[in-house]
């Protein structure tokens, strides 16, 4: 296991034929998430969540906050049927069906308005071209004020990496040489230029964090 995640957690398919994804650390870490988001999100408007995997995130915030709307997005038709067959038999009146969103082609993102945007495990396990253009799409549709919330596993120059997270990180770039931890003050910078500031970091269960930015005026 590395950084609270081992083979075993990642998303797995449903028995015969189930397209539900089973992903174990989206059931550990919803909770402590969901802490902060009541800090965080807006009283009520619409979160559109970008890389949403297996969609038991989605459904569980979407109950969590009923007077949010909750849009659940992926890029891969396996994820987004998946999170569509977490709905068919539990689906909350807020939650939306999800969107075929990639975060590295944030013009072509189908949705034209959002109230706050959450990103959860991707950064990290993705290009660095889908972290810019997470930025680049929420600055097109997030007004001023308004949260970019992301959660995982980043590098701090002031702070001592856990060894924990350094195994993660090379296990990361094994698997795919553009994936890996990211600088949190990297991802800063990028937030600066699209025009946001980061808020808040809460620090979170597993080496992981919990980085805030808002849309500047």
């Amino acid at each position: 296991m590395v950084n609270g995640y081992s083979a075993a957690d990642l998303p797995t398919m449903g028995d015969d034929g189930d397209a539900r994804r089973h992903a174990p650390a989206a059931l550990r870490n919803r909770d402590a998430i969901s802490q902060v988001l009541a800090r965080e999100l807006p009283a009520s408007g619409l979160v559109l969540e970008i890389a949403s995997g297996s969609g038991e995130h989605a459904l569980h915030f979407a109950k969590s906050f009923p007077a949010l709307d909750w849009h659940p997005s992926d890029p891969d038709p396996a994820a987004r049927a998946s999170i569509a067959a977490w709905m068919e038999d539990d689906r909350p009146q807020n939650l939306r069906l999800p969107l075929d969103c990639d975060a590295m082609a944030s013009d072509a993102w189908p949705i034209e308005h959002a109230d706050a945007v959450l990103c959860i495990n991707m950064v990290h396990i993705s290009p660095w071209e889908a972290t810019l253009g997470l930025f680049h799409g929420a600055a097109r549709l997030l007004k001023a004020a308004a949260p970019l919330i992301l959660y995982g596993p980043y590098s701090e120059d002031d702070v001592e990496t856990a060894e924990s997270n350094l195994t993660f990180d090379a296990w990361l770039r094994a698997r795919d040489d553009r994936f890996g931890l990211r600088r949190a003050e990297d991802v800063d910078a990028v937030a600066s230029g699209y025009g946001f500031t980061r808020t808040a970091r809460i620090s979170m269960p597993a080496n992981n964090l919990m980085l805030v930015y808002r849309r500047r005026d």
